[in-house]
């Protein structure tokens, strides 16, 4: 069969966009190659597509893993995650610390018959504590969403190995460029690529990284669930990965100086970013960021939600929006936005108030956000 990326035999500096359904086979050896996994061959978009395969490779090397499976979108690849590994009657452990879709996905979890532990990632030493015969996997995500919590990946290893337990990290905040979780003993890593990998508030998708064994486990349910990507999206994703860690290394520079100019502002209290000292995940961060601390980070404005808002009203080059990891400076109340699926008390049972702000900065010279900052305090 044809390479449809090389149709003319010259690699093209761009991957085609294969936007095909079906393939025509070039003969039923091809098919049975294809069907023994001897070749990157491909029947049918849901199956698999060229385009985005080229992408999976690419976030591959990028998270040094064996293999990656990419989807439709970052809680698409949470949930085939759980869906893959977990069956009714196992348990599962979640921090309260990650993004609060989760909430979501674990009413359904428990709906057939997953028994889930939340903890607080301040408490996550104690972990071995809540840790069952039937524990199956720990889910985490460090720095957590939206505080920045830092997790010790390696400890946490350690005691996966020591139980037979998958341990899984969600690598969005931190992004590959600065952080590689399967180096530090995780089992599987999962990205949001909505975000930094793609970068440019244009595309969604989702990624997980690991062994070649995992991928295959991993396609089958992809393939049964048809959350396959489409073309377009992994040509998209596949352009930011271009400008990924130009882009990655610039909104690290520019959060530490905004962390640091931030944490003396009398307006502003708990500022939470662990490229900073006086950060209580400092200490682990250092040991396992090797290229810095990332773009993301919050921090309390004023006592109220009012205080909140009105300093969130007045900004005029930061872009008041969820998501993050893109060009564009982003900032939000995540009691407001990215909390919501979560009941109200829920919400700040782990140390995020009514007028916490997550913020992420972008590439824009940093003299012009610290003054757009300066003045929305003002």
């Amino acid at each position: 069969m044809p390479d449809p990326l090389t149709p003319y035999g010259n690699k093209p500096m761009v991957t085609p966009i294969v936007n095909a359904v079906n393939y025509r086979y070039a003969s039923f050896d091809v098919l049975r190659r294809i069907t023994n996994g001897e070749v990157d061959g491909y029947t049918y978009h849901r199956d698999d597509n060229p385009t985005v395969r080229e992408v999976e490779k690419k976030i591959a090397i990028m998270e040094k893993a064996e293999d990656c499976i990419v989807c439709t979108s970052g809680m698409a690849a949470c949930t085939l995650v759980y869906l893959t590994y977990l069956k009714a009657g196992d348990h599962l452990i979640l921090f309260h610390d990650i993004y609060g879709a989760h909430y979501k996905v674990s009413l359904a979890l428990e709906r057939f018959g997953v028994k889930i532990t939340w903890i607080n990632a301040d408490e996550s030493q104690t972990i071995e504590q809540y840790i069952t015969p039937e524990t199956r996997m720990i889910f985490c995500e460090t720095p957590s969403n939206p505080l920045c919590k830092v997790i010790d990946i390696r400890a946490l290893s350690i005691l996966s190995r020591k139980y037979g337990i998958k341990l899984v990290v969600d690598n969005t905040f931190a992004t590959p460029y600065h952080q590689n979780p399967l180096d530090l003993g995780a089992d599987l890593v999962v990205h949001s690529a909505t975000k930094a990998l793609g970068g440019h508030n244009d595309l969604m998708a989702g990624a997980i990284a690991g062994s070649k064994e995992d991928y295959d486990k991993l396609w089958f349910s992809r393939q049964a669930f048809g959350t396959t990507l489409d073309a377009y999206s992994a040509s998209l994703l596949e352009r930011g990965l271009k400008t990924f860690s130009l882009r990655a290394e610039r909104m690290s520079e520019n959060a530490h100086i905004i962390a640091t100019y931030l944490s003396q502002h009398p307006a502003i209290t708990n500022v939470r970013y662990p490229g900073l000292a006086s950060d209580k995940g400092n200490k682990i961060a250092s040991s396992q960021m090797v290229k810095g601390y990332g773009g993301m980070m919050a921090f309390d404005v004023g006592k109220s939600i009012d205080d909140a808002r009105k300093f969130i009203g007045n900004l005029k080059v930061i872009h008041h929006a969820v998501s993050l990891g893109a060009t564009e400076s982003l900032i939000c109340v995540p009691y407001l936005t990215t909390m919501l699926y979560m009941p109200p008390e829920r919400r700040t049972s782990f140390g995020v108030k009514e007028n916490t702000v997550r913020f992420s900065v972008g590439i824009e010279p940093v003299e012009t956000i610290v003054d757009d900052l300066e003045q929305g305090l003002h």
